[in-house]
């Protein structure tokens, strides 16, 4: 079992990062293609945007959680937020959605927001607890050039 008073840093995304990123994901079950849009050269390319900010938790070098904040000029978008299991339930997600929410503020954006899975009620849980709005009259569509984007 890993000490968990060890410090955790909370700092952007470098590339050597990258798989330890994708194996949390994973773990945590979050949907994710790194032969798709998960990429190494795909999120290499979208943390060039100015409005985007991938942040992980790194504890004795290790990933142990991350959260990615884009938004679209309008809005403010937090995706992927995650955390290994057992550093959770200790305010780390709630540390990385405060970054993330600050950053985007920090853009102009007025309004963030997330999509959740209908199946993740442990995220939507967390993301009323921290304040935010349930829409169940919003329809998601999408329509993808490629099918592991």
């Amino acid at each position: 079992m890993q000490n968990n008073n060890k410090q955790i840093v909370i700092r952007p995304f470098a590339e050597k990062d990258y798989q330890g990123v994708i194996a949390l994901w994973q773990l945590t079950g979050i949907p994710c293609k790194p032969e798709g849009r998960d990429s190494k050269e795909k999120i290499l390319k979208e943390i060039t945007n100015p409005g985007t900010l991938l942040l992980i938790a790194e504890q004795e070098g290790r990933v142990i959680g991350v959260v990615l904040a884009t938004h679209d000029y309008r809005k403010g978008w937090i995706n992927r937020l995650a955390v290994q299991p057992e550093h959770q339930a200790r305010g780390l997600a709630s540390r990385l959605l405060v970054e993330a929410e600050n950053h985007l503020y920090d853009c102009g954006m007025e309004i963030i927001t997330c999509l959740i899975e209908e199946y993740n009620r442990h995220s939507m849980d967390f993301f009323q607890h921290k304040g935010y709005v349930e829409h169940r009259d919003i329809i998601y569509f999408s329509k993808r050039k490629y099918p592991d984007v």
